[in-house]
C-alpha cells in the first residue's frame, strides 16, 4: 500500500510540474492567480462546507466517506464546468465552444455517481462478508 501512495504522489508531483510549465506560457499570469484564488475561495466557502454538512446530516456510518467523496468530486467538476455551462447560447464562431458541454457534464456526474455506488457496494459487500465469517 505504501508503494501505491509513493507512485500516486510521484504522479501528482509530475502533474504539478506540467501545470507550472503551462502557466509559464500564459500572457497574463495575474488572471491565472485570480482564477486560482477564486477556485480556492469557492471550494473553502461553498463546496467543502456543503459536502461536510450533507455528509453529516444525511449519511451515517460507513457510507459517509464515499458520499462525501462523490459530492466533493461533483462540486469540483461543476466548478470547472460553470463557465461553459452558463455560456449565453450560440457563439458567432462555432469552433469556440464546439462540444455539448451540458451533456458531457451530465455524463461526468453519472460517472461520479456510478463510481460512488460501486465503492459503496464493494464496501458493503466486504462488511457483510466479515460479519458472516465471524
Amino acid at each position: 500500500m505504501k508503494a501505491l501512495r509513493v507512485v500516486v504522489g510521484a504522479a501528482g508531483v509530475a502533474l504539478m510540474g506540467v501545470g507550472v510549465s503551462l502557466v509559464t506560457d500564459v500572457r497574463d499570469p495575474l488572471d491565472v492567480l485570480v482564477w486560482l484564488g477564486g477556485a480556492v475561495l469557492l471550494h473553502d466557502v461553498l463546496i467543502a462546507p456543503f459536502v461536510l454538512l450533507v455528509g453529516w446530516a444525511l449519511v451515517r456510518g460507513w457510507a459517509r466517506g464515499p458520499v462525501r467523496g462523490a459530492l466533493l468530486v461533483a462540486g469540483a467538476l461543476t466548478t470547472v464546468a460553470v463557465p461553459v455551462l452558463l455560456r449565453p447560447g450560440k457563439t458567432a464562431n462555432a469552433s469556440v465552444l464546439p462540444l455539448d458541454y451540458p451533456h458531457n457534464w451530465l455524463i461526468a456526474m453519472v460517472a461520479v455517481v456510478a463510481v460512488a455506488a460501486l465503492w459503496l457496494g464493494v464496501r458493503g459487500y466486504g462488511r457483510g462478508r466479515r460479519r458472516s465469517d465471524a
